[in-house]
């Protein structure tokens, strides 16, 4: 593909994604037109999307790492973890209630959450590095969305669609790293009272500093970094599960404290529960 083209398929997807958020309406996948997508112009897709965001307004507050799991890299035949962005226009105020009317097909994870307290600049980033610049750590619910019909993504459509972000809510408890041993965390995850999920912060790369170190060794290939004040989301340690019809959300890492979430609102995919 000659580069002009190759920008011209860059911005065409960009454009998908970012009218189907807006219109709540799900397009098939990127790879089912696109086979030979890379995962590198996909990261271009999402920044795009990104840029146009900031340049309307929106701001940067942080970042997601998915796929830090070896079952969901199992899935989708991959051997590292992917990103997206968080921007302010995502974050539900703890307290408040998490308003489905504008997402598609959402899906709730579990994970903690890390606050930087100092900037984070690769390469050579360690774990260590991570909890020394880590202000404090919270229990917090990812909520993730797709813009992509059923699901049907392969790594190149969730990469393309902003690592499926929609929505966080942090908990109101504030950790400091060393305070609790973050490799070895028990979760939980309850859906109107019932619990669905139990976890270990360890399915998240072994440790999640560890997730938060690869990814600002993973941004510094592009001379990026990380700013005091970023929220960085390490990953799920659960499966995700679908949320329409749900009216409350629970969860609990233990050292990191609870959540509590009320649901209202209907998104536009409710035969799937």
């Amino acid at each position: 593909m000659s580069a002009p083209a190759e920008q011209s398929m860059i911005e065409s997807c960009a454009a998908s994604l970012a009218r189907a958020e807006a219109e709540r309406r799900p397009i098939p996948p990127l790879t089912d037109t696109h086979t030979d997508l890379s995962v590198a112009n996909a990261y271009r897709i999402q920044q795009l999307n990104i840029d146009r965001r900031i340049a309307a307004g929106e701001r940067l507050v942080g970042h997601k790492i998915g796929l830090t799991s070896k079952a969901m890299q199992d899935q989708f035949g991959v051997n590292e973890p992917d990103f997206g962005h968080l921007l302010d226009t995502m974050v539900v105020a703890n307290g408040a209630p998490l308003d489905l009317d504008q997402l598609i097909d959402p899906r709730i994870e579990i994970e903690p959450a890390f606050v930087l307290g100092k900037p984070l600049r690769g390469p050579g980033v360690s774990p260590a590095d991570v909890i020394a610049a880590t202000d404090y750590v919270s229990v917090c619910f990812e909520i993730i969305d797709s813009r992509i019909i059923d699901w049907r993504i392969k790594l190149q459509d969730t990469v393309a669609d902003n690592g499926s972000s929609a929505r966080l809510v942090l908990g109101t408890q504030r950790v400091r790293p060393t305070a609790v041993k973050l490799a070895d965390l028990a979760t939980t995850l309850a859906l109107d009272g019932t619990v669905v999920e139990r976890g270990n912060t360890s399915a998240i790369l072994g440790d999640p500093a560890n997730s938060v170190a690869w990814f600002a060794n993973r941004i510094a290939e592009y001379g990026l970094g990380l700013d005091a004040g970023h929220i960085v989301l390490p990953g799920t340690c659960t499966r995700s599960w679908r949320i329409h019809g749900r009216r409350q959300l629970g969860g609990r890492i233990d050292g990191l404290g609870e959540l509590l979430v009320a649901v209202r609102g209907t998104p536009i995919v409710t035969d799937k529960v």
